[in-house]
């Protein structure tokens, strides 16, 4: 039970949890913006009063074509939101933090063989050759 208790409270799983938990209600919202007020706007320039109801019939079996399409402005809008709000922003702090962070050099090359030797060596490991402090 405790191996049990100490994986659930993992903090990757938890975290992830609460991501899939938020990342299901924004869904929720984006699609309740859609259906509310995307689609009847869309619906309202063509003259249809209900975008959504939009269906044909074919030997019985209805095919409701606006209720589809309210699913691909969800999605769309979803992955619009997720691209701008979360991986433009996160790839720019990532590359600002990659730039602003110091680099630590504690090697260079060896001028005869180019291996990676420490700073302070005189000699290189690799091919014996001597060479100068750095």
């Amino acid at each position: 039970m405790k191996d049990f208790r100490e994986f659930l409270l993992r903090g990757n799983l938890v975290e992830t949890a609460v991501g899939i938990v938020i990342g299901l209600a924004f869904a929720a919202v984006v699609a309740a913006f859609v259906a509310d007020l995307i689609t009847p706007l869309i619906a309202a320039l063509f003259g249809k009063p209900d975008f959504s109801n939009l269906s044909f019939t074919i030997n019985g079996s209805r095919f409701l074509y606006g209720a589809f399409f309210n699913a691909v402005l969800s999605f769309v809008f979803v992955a619009a939101a997720v691209f701008y709000f979360v991986v433009k922003p996160m790839n720019a702090l990532m590359e600002r933090r990659r730039s602003e962070l110091p680099v630590d050099v504690s090697t260079r090359p060896c001028p005869e063989c180019l291996s990676e030797i420490p700073l302070a060596a005189h000699r290189c490991a690799f091919c014996t050759a001597e060479v100068a402090a750095a």
